[in-house]
């Protein structure tokens, strides 16, 4: 049976398994390891990536991983084909299933994911819809294990909207037993089911998910502080909406609050001077780039899990994680 990557809860069973494989594997490949970097799991497979939006982390981080694993890397805009316009998506799904061994799908509506992976033969991976974005989470908790490897008592804030970013976060974060303490202003709150999901999450692996309107709040004794644009893309003629985010900037005030150890990370692409200012972004305890590296390296772990899996469970046994 395929399996696919609509939203991160899909590889809830494997999940730290596939952030360990991305940590070990990225270890090997900077040390030259020769079986890193002779590792193939998608020698011949052609992988196509559909954008309805414009993106450059995702895009970038998808080519060259699928290069550096053996595949070749079908970039597709939506302009490129006739997916949703003359076509139903359905029907593109069927037809892309038979030329390549995985689709990659950056989109608007959740539910055109959803429907490109009903009907594909070859495992689905959002790559961003407006309600999930699971391969950010992927990286985003690889980033947090590889500077806070020991999750005990961990706790991540996040000040801003109750976005996608947020959705995926929240539920990566209860997979793992890590607290979620979330600071969104009224009508901004993230989708009542997926708090729902996160917190039977967190009652199974002993963690807390909290809701606060104060950001303070949030980020007291935290030793990470998540933040998104407050106006996101699509949304751009919404610019009133930045009013109901006064107070949630994250500064050097802000971060005061917070755990000695704490770092800060962004999704990016960062409106520095609205949600962040550059003393933190610029800051030592920010790791933002290391979340935008680990796009890459995280999505090949997925990749290859969903993918090859048997080369991803015979690498594991190589980097002695199984």
């Amino acid at each position: 049976m395929v399996q696919h990557l609509l939203a991160i809860d899909d590889v809830a069973d494997d999940f730290e398994g596939i952030l360990r494989w991305a940590i070990e594997f990225k270890r090997l490949w900077k040390q030259l390891d020769e079986v890193a970097l002779n590792f193939m799991p998608l020698d011949t497979l052609a992988i196509g990536s559909i954008y309805e939006k414009p993106s450059t982390r995702t895009r970038v981080s998808f080519e060259v991983g699928i290069q550096r694993f053996g595949g070749s890397a079908l970039t597709l805009l939506k302009n490129d084909i006739q997916l949703g316009k003359s076509e139903s998506v359905a029907d593109t799904s069927q037809v892309l299933s038979r030329f390549l061994g995985g689709i990659t799908y950056r989109c608007f509506g959740h539910s055109d994911v959803e429907e490109l992976a009903k009907h594909a033969t070859v495992p689905v991976i959002n790559a961003l819809s407006d309600r999930h974005h699971p391969c950010q989470a992927a990286a985003d908790l690889m980033t947090v294990l590889e500077h806070k490897d020991d999750l005990e008592g961990l706790k991540v804030a996040w000040v801003g909207d109750g976005n996608n970013v947020l959705h995926d976060l929240m539920l990566a974060c209860a997979m793992l037993g890590i607290d979620i303490h979330y600071a969104c202003p009224e009508g901004y709150e993230p989708d009542a089911d997926i708090v729902e999901r996160t917190q039977a999450f967190a009652e199974k692996n002993g963690s807390s998910v909290v809701h606060t309107t104060d950001p303070v709040e949030a980020v007291t004794d935290a030793n990470v502080v998540y933040t998104d644009v407050f106006i996101s893309m699509g949304e751009e003629h919404m610019k009133d909406k930045i009013k109901s985010f006064e107070g949630y900037q994250v500064n050097e005030t802000l971060v005061g609050n917070m755990a000695e150890d704490w770092s800060f990370m962004h999704c990016l692409p960062a409106h520095r001077g609205d949600e962040v200012t550059d003393w933190v972004m610029d800051h030592g305890n920010s790791i933002v780039f290391d979340q935008a590296e680990n796009r890459m390296w995280a999505q090949m772990s997925l990749m290859a899990y969903l993918i090859n899996n048997g080369a991803w469970d015979a690498m594991n046994e190589f980097m002695g994680l199984a």
